[in-house]
């Protein structure tokens, strides 16, 4: 009898407490969508509406001439350029300083040595650096570097090499540190040198998730290619400010199909490779 009305009248022990944390979700949101002018009502008032579906007939029919589409494959290759070597110089700023803020790595743990707190000292300089490189917008490099550069993807890369190089940096650290470290820490006690653990004791777990995350920041770094071109830094991004400037919607239309594209494109590399890792 007992336990048919338990199973008749079910009670969740979570109820009241994941009831409190959505009042409080509520009312800590509701004063940040006031500050942040949140008002999606105004996307159906009649007017807006009418100006969208004016903007959007001008998508129709996309710019298909031969001399326009060569122009947009141009740039797309110019995005893709800028996307990769802008990734794989970040490779090269996040390496070392990802190993120099790596504890797992760190020979004066052992013991510890000496020279433990200019290790100490060192990782923190470095972790403030890597703080430094990743908290300015790749689209604020990319305006300073417009600036000394010149309209172009020279200032895009450079500006996807240093923030990205942060970002790379700060996760390539904690993916060696949450991996198993006793391979490594094994080596480093045993007289083994620093990189004689990373390549054995470390890379052989942390490898797959490293290249996950590298490829997927190859694919943000494309789209952040295009956003940096609207401040001129060249790319699909630049051709579209052009195109939008002079209200041609058919080349805005065509201009975001070959984008989409290219997204499509990376995408299916990504999971390509990702299926080879795993």
């Amino acid at each position: 009898m007992l336990l048919n009305q338990a199973v008749a009248h079910p009670r969740d022990p979570d109820a009241r407490r994941r009831a409190t944390a959505l009042v409080v979700a509520i009312i800590v949101m509701w004063p940040l969508l006031v500050i942040a002018q949140f008002n999606p009502a105004i996307l159906f008032d009649a007017k807006n509406l009418a100006t969208m579906a004016a903007f959007l007939r001008g998508f129709v029919p996309p710019a298909l001439s031969a001399e326009f589409l060569g122009l947009v494959m141009k740039s797309a290759l110019e995005t893709l350029a800028i996307a990769t070597t802008g990734i794989t110089l970040a490779f090269v700023v996040a390496v070392p300083l990802a190993l120099a803020v790596t504890r797992s790595l760190s020979i004066s743990r052992i013991g510890p040595g000496p020279g433990l707190w200019r290790a100490t000292a060192l990782r923190a300089v470095v972790r403030s650096l890597l703080t430094i490189l990743r908290g300015v917008p790749e689209l604020v490099w990319a305006l300073v570097f417009v600036r000394v550069l010149g309209l172009g993807p020279a200032a895009a890369v450079l500006a996807l090499a240093i923030t990205y190089g942060g970002m790379l940096g700060k996760v390539y650290a904690e993916i060696l540190e949450s991996t198993d470290t006793a391979p490594a820490r094994a080596l480093l006690e045993s007289g083994s040198p620093q990189g004689a653990a990373l390549l054995y004791g470390l890379l052989p777990n942390a490898a797959p998730e490293i290249v996950s995350y590298s490829v997927y920041r190859w694919e943000c770094a494309i789209r952040a290619s295009v956003m940096m071109g609207f401040v001129g830094a060249g790319g699909l991004g630049q051709l579209m400010d052009q195109a939008m400037k002079l209200l041609n919607g058919g080349e805005v239309a065509t201009i975001l199909i070959v984008f989409l594209l290219l997204v499509q494109l990376a995408d299916a590399i990504s999971a390509h490779l990702r299926k080879q890792l795993a």
